[in-house]
């Protein structure tokens, strides 16, 4: 299950106007990958970023920096109306970006690659996107309103959730904590070492759980879906397992 995206708006009116309007809709989504690349750095002080961005596709990775930097590439159309106007800042360890689309008809659309001080624990909150993080080793809390959430190798505790995509940690991961929701979609996760707890829950899709061969405490139940799971089991085990859908299947097995 991939990104719903949403549906250009369009004003109902007559004659020019409609055309107008029926015309510009008709051009296709923003080709943001053919747009102008900016960069930017910006001071980081404290141990902590939090990522506030909306209509926008973010990338995010540590690197061996003492700032914040960030690459974006933004396009699409306005009618009548102004942008995209896109905005970028950062204040009180709070990096916002934003698209700035606003009129009658609109399609406008970003990519943000960012790059932030390994050594940093990273909140992001995304209003319309997908998001990519790889490589952290420091805990990690990610939300998205409407698009897929997509982490890999990583080592701090993760806490994941969007309300209408999928949720993915790809094996490589690390972690030693996993929460992750998805009110409409798929949750994937798979870990190389053995966590210590793991809570997983959608609304709507399935749950593949992949863990290492060890002892866990599991439960594990769907409403509406089949429930397998396929790992050693001791209800005293310090290790966790919860994985819940309210509509569809749940597998639970181990990775080796």
């Amino acid at each position: 299950m991939g990104v719903v995206r949403r549906p250009s708006r369009v004003l109902v009116a007559s004659g020019g106007v409609l055309l107008a309007v029926l015309v510009l809709a008709g051009c296709g989504s923003a080709g943001v990958g053919d747009a102008p690349v900016e960069r930017k750095s910006f001071a980081l002080g404290g141990g902590a970023l939090t990522v506030d961005s909306d209509d926008s596709e973010l990338v995010i990775t540590p690197a061996d920096i003492d700032d914040v930097r960030v690459e974006r590439q933004v396009d699409g159309w306005v009618f009548m109306g102004s942008g995209p106007d896109p905005e970028w800042k950062l204040v009180d360890g709070r990096l916002t970006l934003r698209v700035g689309c606003h009129g009658v008809s609109s399609d406008c659309d970003a990519v943000q690659r960012i790059q932030v001080p390994r050594d940093i624990a990273v909140t992001i909150e995304n209003d319309n996107g997908r998001i990519t993080a790889e490589g952290f080793t420091t805990p990690m809390k990610v939300r998205s309103d409407n698009g897929d959430v997509r982490v890999r190798e990583a080592g701090g505790a993760l806490d994941l959730g969007t309300d209408n995509g999928d949720v993915t940690v790809e094996a490589g991961t690390t972690a030693p904590e996993v929460v992750a929701r998805s009110d409409n979609g798929d949750v994937r996760i798979a870990l190389g070492t053995a966590p210590r707890r793991v809570d997983l829950f959608t609304d709507n899709g399935d749950v593949h759980l992949s863990v290492p061969t060890a002892e866990y405490a599991v439960t594990g139940a769907s409403d509406n879906g089949n429930v397998r799971i396929d790992v050693p089991r001791r209800d005293t085990s310090e290790r966790s397992l919860a994985v819940r859908s309210d509509n569809g299947d749940i597998s639970v097995r181990t990775a080796n």
